[in-house]
């Protein structure tokens, strides 16, 4: 949903008033945005006393205090503050504050204090105070500039710091643009970016973690600053980079890894990880603006099960509510919303509904008074309520940095939870506000407008770029008090650093073009970056309407997104899955059972990314940080460590280069064998997107259903690419519950060892309490060039079956495709260690 919709921006009049007051906050937000180029910067200066302190060292310099932490053996933190004064220590990305003893020697000499762990060197010198970061063996990692360093201008802070010439920049998410991000400038101010395009800036989320990659090498800086921030990679000068910030302190985290895996596992420990999502969220989720009114909704989910297209979740945009009132329903357009939602429960399918912060200034509408009574909304200066135009008309807003208003939030949702929806969507959280001005940064709340921030009360210009997530987190933490037995799941479109720890992401209202179908890879590799694994797009496009061969490619990369949704907006054509002809029809049906068929994949690279913080879809450098082929390359991507996906791109395309990294690769659809590193070209007609899996790799997937739970897993598909020695593992749960968490789950690990003339396949015992219902284990061999010799399972020879079909009905045995080069295994999930020995002719 937008607020800048050409046929929608004027529909209501507004008084003139409301429209000065508007301009004066817009002309307020341009004075914010002066280059730091144009500022007169003051240095911190030299350092004239030092205190020790535990694991810390406090400088009190010329112009500003600087204190420098050692949190663990990879990961400092840095502060400064102009003045004699410290601002309150507080922050609503950190959730780990509690960090356990690490070995620390701190040294002076007459020029420098050095901070000494078993990872990391810190040397700060003393006139003038710089930081220059460098690993055990004494290589500079990182360093301030010798000219600038640390400094402050009035209210604004900024840091400069070298920048090689063979130094490559990500992370920043929101950003439009290319995976690399050097020589740019990026903006950290929430914005509704209706229509954004390749280069817009800034977009809807902030998140200033800027991961850099040098030589194989890899560092982090998490600069945690909640104002209006920059960071300049590059524009201003090449040999510099910097960020800084409208207000606040210079607050950075500095992680070393060298493997950048080990700085998002680090970040992502420091801010919190992503929540283990219910599984119904993974599967393929369908909407619009809008669904409406019931007949239609039902009649899409009808035709969903008719047409036998998989589909978990159903969303209904505003049209729902009653006068897009928040937490009503419009009876004349949903007369039997619970009996819909319980009838689409029964056929599999989740409702999702959406919800936005603006709350309709109507006293008699129930949320409405309830929040004046509590002192709920934000207001002025003056103690006059904020007032902002939306799609109710005239609103005021929740106050989310206060906790007892966001208990309150939380509690609203009751009456929807009641009625059985399962997922809630939180849009236009920037917050977005109908302002009339053609800058899209300016429409938004009054940058005087006052939050209780604690008890601190400050102004929006410190509260912006939080008011998503801490909406985000007042709705999930809602959802868990009123389900506590039933995982949320929440969609946010603003969100700030850790924002992953309360609701999934999508990139906004993007346009049906090909530009879109290529920058959302990129957005939602650095989302990744970020510590946020849960993103995609509006598959297809939201703004116009994409031709049959564009929704298609679109799709078939997108079922390879972490979410994924199609999406699109009023006024335009149908954009379902059969809306294209039955060629087109057929071919994402397809591609939407192929994310099926990968949920026990998928399902265990989101436990992982629970776990550690690392994203499901990856760049490619990520994997293979020493190959520098890697560092731009943004056309292609990894699901998980494993599949190589290349989308088609270009209209009318039917082939395409795809670049392989060192080792074995296969073509996942023909089995074909590629060694890499190689550029190579692919055919790719419109029913193709080119695939590839890595040599080693073990793919547990599953058959064909209609949404996710729909049935037990059965057989267990384990689709392996043997090459070497490589190991895999499955995660299974409930999909739903907690009970995870206190051990009722199954890890299931496996291991591929292939010789010239001998495959062993291990599988061992799961871990943890969970059991899946009884099933059939069917192991698919690729690549496999002659028949074998025999088949044994532990002491027993398992017999040869004529053909796959036969195969199927068999309890155990194995068949040799020769035309594929395939060797399929089957026989009973007994839950116990089993070793499988392939001895070839």
């Amino acid at each position: 949903m937008t607020t800048s919709h050409p046929t929608l921006r004027h529909r209501r009049t507004v008084s003139l008033g409301i429209w000065q007051r508007a301009m004066v906050w817009a002309v307020g937000l341009v004075l914010i945005l002066a280059s730091p180029t144009l500022a007169e910067w003051r240095s911190i200066g030299d350092v004239i006393s030092v205190h020790r302190e535990a694991n810390r060292v406090m400088l009190d310099c010329r112009m500003a205090l600087v204190e420098v932490s050692v949190l663990a053996a990879d990961l400092i933190r840095v502060r400064m503050t102009p003045g004699r004064a410290w601002r309150p220590d507080e922050s609503w990305a950190v959730t780990k504050t509690d960090w356990p003893e690490v070995a620390l020697d701190i040294s002076e000499t007459p020029e420098l204090i050095r901070l000494t762990t078993s990872e990391l060197v810190v040397e700060i010198a003393r006139s003038p105070c710089r930081l220059t970061f460098r690993d055990p063996e004494g290589r500079i990692i990182n360093r301030d500039d010798p000219s600038k360093g640390m400094a402050w201008d009035g209210r604004a802070v900024r840091v400069w710091k070298v920048m090689p010439a063979d130094e490559y920049y990500y992370g920043l998410a929101e950003n439009a643009g290319p995976l690399e991000l050097g020589g740019r400038a990026i903006v950290n101010w929430n914005t509704d970016a209706y229509g954004y395009r390749w280069g817009t800036d800034p977009l809807y989320q902030s998140i200033p973690f800027l991961l850099a990659l040098r030589r194989g090498r890899s560092y982090g800086i998490f600069f945690d600053n909640t104002y209006r921030s920059e960071f300049d990679l590059g524009k201003g000068s090449r040999d510099v980079y910097s960020f800084g910030a409208e207000g606040g302190e210079v607050n950075y985290y500095f992680f070393y890894g060298p493997h950048p895996k080990k700085v998002i596992q680090r970040f992502t420990e420091l801010v919190g990880r992503m929540p283990l999502p219910p599984r119904w969220a993974l599967g393929y989720q369908q909407c619009r603006w809008s669904y409406e009114p019931e007949s239609r909704v039902r009649q899409i989910v009808t035709t969903f099960r008719r047409r036998r297209i998989p589909l978990d979740v159903i969303y209904l945009d505003i049209d729902y509510m009653d006068g897009y009132r928040c937490f009503t329903i419009d009876e004349q357009k949903f007369p039997h919303f619970r009996e819909m939602i319980a009838e689409f429960a029964r056929k599999g399918v989740k409702v999702v509904t959406i919800i936005d912060p603006g709350i309709k200034k109507e006293p008699g509408y129930w949320v409405y008074d309830e929040g004046v009574a509590g002192h709920h909304f934000i207001r002025m200066p003056d103690g006059s309520l904020f007032t902002g135009l939306v799609w109710p008309g005239l609103c005021v807003f929740p106050d989310f940095t206060r906790s007892e208003t966001r208990r309150w939030w939380g509690g609203l949702y009751r009456q929807l939870v009641a009625a059985g929806v399962r997922g809630f969507w939180n849009d236009m959280n920037e917050p977005a506000i109908f302002v009339p001005t053609d800058r899209r940064v300016n429409r938004t709340m009054a940058l005087d407008a006052i939050h209780d921030d604690r008890g601190h009360q400050t102004s929006h210009r410190k509260s912006h770029n939080v008011y998503g997530m801490l909406m985000a987190r007042a709705t999930f933490e809602g959802i868990r008090r009123l389900r506590p037995d039933e995982r949320p799941f929440v969609l946010s479109r603003a969100s700030y650093a850790g924002g992953q720890r309360y609701a999934a992401a999508w990139t906004g209202d993007n346009t049906s073009t090909w530009e879109h179908l290529h920058l959302w890879i990129p957005m939602v590799l650095n989302f990744g970056l970020c510590g946020q694994p849960f993103a995609g797009p509006d598959i297809g496009g939201f703004s116009q309407s994409p031709t049959p061969e564009l929704y298609t490619r679109f799709l078939e990369a997108g079922v390879f997104s972490p979410f994924c949704r199609t999406h699109t907006q009023k006024g335009t054509a149908d954009q379902e899955p059969w809306s294209y002809g039955p060629t087109y029809e057929a071919i994402n049906r397809r591609y939407i059972e192929l994310r099926y068929r990968l949920m026990p994949t998928i399902y265990s690279l989101f436990e992982e990314a629970a776990r550690t913080g690392i994203p499901v879809m990856r760049p490619l450098l990520l994997e293979y940080p020493g190959d520098r082929r890697t560092y731009r390359l943004d056309s292609e991507f990894l699901f998980g460590p494993d599949l190589l996906v290349a989308p088609i791109l270009v209209e009318g395309a039917t082939r395409r280069q795809v670049y392989l990294p060192r080792g074995v690769w296969f073509d996942f659809w023909t089995g074909e064998k590629v060694t890499g590193p190689k550029e190579i070209e692919v055919e790719a007609p419109l029913d193709v997107i080119p695939l590839f899996a890595r040599g080693g790799a073990i793919i547990p997937m599953q058959q064909v259903v209609q949404y996710v739970d729909e049935a037990p897993i059965d057989p267990l598909i384990i689709n392996i690419f043997p090459s070497g020695d490589s190991t895999a593992a499955l995660y299974e749960d409930d999909g739903l519950s907690y009970r995870y968490q206190r051990g009722v789950y199954a890890r299931t690990r496996f291991r591929c060892r292939r010789a010239s003339d001998r495959i062993a396949f291990h599988i061992s015992s799961p871990e943890g309490s969970y059991r899946p219902a009884r099933r059939a284990i069917l192991l698919r061999f690729n690549g496999i060039d002659r028949p074998p010799q025999r088949v044994m399972r532990g002491e027993e020879q398992l017999p040869a079956v004529e053909t796959l079909g036969k195969l199927h009905q068999a309890d155990r045995g194995w068949t040799y495709d020769g035309w594929r080069k395939i060797l399929w295994v089957t026989f009973p999930d007994e839950r116990r260690a089993e070793q499988i020995i392939i001895t070839m002719k």
